[in-house]
């Protein structure tokens, strides 16, 4: 190579790797025409790169390959470089002359090498950080993720707009049902395509970024608002383009429009808007769109305060058990009785309401149930020890036990470490909503009916697989809800008058005992004892009781008269 073409060289070599250093993208009309100029310099006809994230990309041919530079007649390699980066990305150049090209000098190789690799080292840069940008800011299934939520927000705080936007937090309800109908592949079909619905109507600036599992935010123009929430309502969604089968989807959703007046100290502070409106339309049955205020966080801090409180609360026995009787309406004897529970703290009752639904929404629930299991044994051996008439105790036991395999033989190991008689124990569960929460809820039943325990199926009639509950599952006990239970006895056409009968007649034709919950007036024992059944707990008779009442009350007869 003569100095004339050296020095041509080094001054195309220093406009590339100014083309290629220019701050944000490279100047790629500059690049292709410096390109160009090499390869006739260098006399190339042709120049390939190819970039891999991985080696298993490069196997199975996943990636980019650019030709900026090409000739479509037959060609020779002349060189070639591989290079695996640190973070195992695939780096690769192929240079090409044609067949009939004069072989190269080893200064011409060495000028081909400091070229390529300039842009092997540039393009494997850029490339690495598109590959960041999309692994920081989207999660393994291509979602963005939440900090593309958190720099949405950044970016429309910093332009002065994020007042005009409002943001969601939603979770697809009972999507684990959906799942099991569909199966897990066209579950995910479903999911994508729920929020490509949401993505169509929110337009370009609005974005929807998945936090994990079935959770999501998003964020878009207040005047999408009404629009989104109708598709969180509930919408037909697609998953079998052939047979167009659709599932119906809907979610629960937390929504934080943010007002004009709104002091934003980071991205941060609108997730602590978002998190408690959004639990708070978890838990609620018949409202699942939640709009925040200050009530939600004023609750939201008071659940996290009783979580918090709980740990210690139970070591310290804080808890207590009461008892209210189950009556015999014939004869105005104690039965039975079900056990609650109730919390005394610094002096002060906290009702049932304020801390139970709190930590149904976790599993420490069922620690607080085995709690409350072990006292009742305690107390039942101590009544019999005392010499006192003793009756079957039940104990309600939370769906969230469900998720415990191994729940039957808990329950066994503590009746049985305090030696307490299986017939003086009653386990109420409640209806479940999945097929496998069924299918672990009859193995539990029947483990118990072996063992001599009875058990009950709490609050019947208020989900929508009852029938098949009490067809499916050898029960003890049937209770009846108070929403079967007539508020005017005296129309005894009523809907629910003639459901009530219907209702304790199906119990005892298939064996059940039959007890209805919530009598409180001598009316509504009337009804019972007219429909024959027999048995009645509620306020006619007694409020849950302390243990020392409750005893007192062991062997005595209530006034029905």
């Amino acid at each position: 190579m003569d100095e004339k073409k050296r020095l041509q060289f080094l001054l195309l070599y220093e406009r590339l790797t100014s083309a290629l250093n220019q701050p944000g993208d490279a100047d790629r009309a500059e690049v292709v025409a410096v390109l160009s100029e090499l390869c006739e310099l260098l006399r190339v006809c042709k120049g390939v790169t190819e970039f891999y994230k991985s080696p298993s990309d490069e196997k199975m041919g996943r990636g980019e390959v650019l030709c900026d530079v090409d000739y479509d007649g037959p060609c020779k390699i002349i060189w070639q470089k591989r290079v695996v980066t640190k973070s195992m990305a695939v780096v690769k150049g192929t240079i090409y002359s044609t067949l009939d090209e004069p072989e190269h000098t080893k200064e011409e190789i060495d000028c081909i090498d400091k070229v390529e690799r300039a842009l092997l080292c540039i393009i494997a840069m850029n490339r690495l950080i598109n590959a960041i940008e999309e692994l920081g800011f989207n999660d393994e299934v291509g979602y963005p993720n939440l900090k593309s939520f958190y720099r949405r927000i950044e970016r429309f705080y910093s332009d002065g707009i994020l007042s005009k936007y409002t943001t969601i937090m939603f979770n697809l309800r009972h999507f684990g049902l959906i799942n099991e109908d569909v199966g897990r592949e066209a579950g995910d079909v479903v999911m994508r395509n729920y929020v490509r619905m949401i993505e169509a109507m929110i337009g370009g600036d609005g974005l929807v970024c998945r936090m994990g599992g079935d959770n999501f935010v998003a964020i878009f123009r207040d005047e999408f608002l009404e629009s989104v929430l109708e598709i969180m309502r509930g919408i037909p969604v697609a998953y079998d383009k052939e047979s167009q089968r659709r599932v119906l989807v809907s979610s629960s959703t937390g929504v934080f429009p943010i007002p004009d007046n709104y002091v934003y100290t980071d991205s941060g502070s609108v997730m602590d808007k978002l998190i408690p409106a959004s639990k708070a339309a978890r838990l609620l049955e018949n409202d699942f769109i939640i709009f925040y205020d200050e009530k939600i966080t004023k609750s939201f801090d008071r659940a996290k305060r009783i979580q918090m409180q709980f740990p210690s609360a139970l070591r310290n026995r804080e808890f207590k058990v009461f008892y209210q009787p189950k009556v015999d309406v014939n004869t105005g004897r104690i039965v039975g009785g079900e056990a609650l529970c109730r919390w005394f703290r610094n002096g002060k009752i906290i009702p049932p309401m304020d801390f139970i639904p709190i930590l149904e929404t976790t599993t420490e629930i069922c620690k607080l149930d085995f709690y409350v299991l072990d006292m009742v044994c305690r107390d039942i051996m101590r009544w019999l020890a005392e010499g006192r008439e003793v009756v079957r105790i039940s104990v309600n036991l939370s769906r969230k036990h469900l998720l415990d395999v191994d729940l039957f033989d808990h329950i066994l190991e503590v009746i049985d470490r305090n030696k307490t008689p299986h017939k003086y124990i009653e386990i109420e569960l409640t209806e479940t909503t999945t097929d496998v929460e069924f299918r672990d809820l009859k193995r539990v039943v029947n483990g118990l009916q072996n063992e001599g325990i009875s058990t009950s199926v709490d609050d019947f009639g208020m989900g929508y697989s009852s029938l098949n509950l009490i067809r499916e599952i050898p029960w003890n006990v049937l209770k009846i809800d108070k929403c079967f239970l007539p508020v005017d006895v005296d129309n005894t056409e009523s809907v629910t008058s003639m459901m009530f009968k219907h209702v304790v007649s199906m119990a005892k034709d298939i064996g059940l005992e039959c007890i209805t919950e919530g009598v409180e007036t001598k009316e509504q024992v009337e009804l019972l004892k007219s429909n024959d059944c027999f048995i009645a707990q509620g306020f006619f008779f007694d409020k849950p009781l302390p243990v020392e009442e409750f005893e007192k009350k062991l062997g005595t007869v209530y006034e029905i008269e």
